[in-house]
């Protein structure tokens, strides 16, 4: 078993979520608002993070999406309504940059 986690969750009003589950992002930005809790960055637990998304309240409707990853160059921008479709996205998007830089191990 690991003891430290790959990524995790903070919003602007200091919640934190070590390697939240689809689940736990879907509540995260379900609880964003427009006055003291305006977005969601989910980063690797490193020092320098090579990858990140932020969703934030988007100024039209919806939230925007920000997908950056310094390694492969890709910096995406989208915005979207469905907080199930967003947080669907982010988790198959987060699991994707783990396992390409995380080392095979056969233990």
């Amino acid at each position: 078993m690991r003891d430290f986690s790959y990524y995790y969750a903070e919003s602007e009003s200091g919640d934190r979520i070590d390697d939240p589950s689809q689940d736990a992002l879907f509540v995260m930005i379900e609880e964003l608002e427009r006055d003291e809790n305006t977005f969601v960055v989910v980063q690797p637990e490193r020092e320098r993070p090579d990858w990140y998304v932020s969703v934030t309240i988007s100024d039209e409707s919806g939230y925007e999406i920000v997908r950056y990853d310094s390694k492969t160059g890709e910096h995406i921008v989208t915005v979207d309504d469905d907080v199930d479709r967003i947080s669907a996205d982010i988790t198959v998007w987060m699991a994707a940059r783990v396992a390409e830089r995380e080392p095979f191990s056969s233990s």
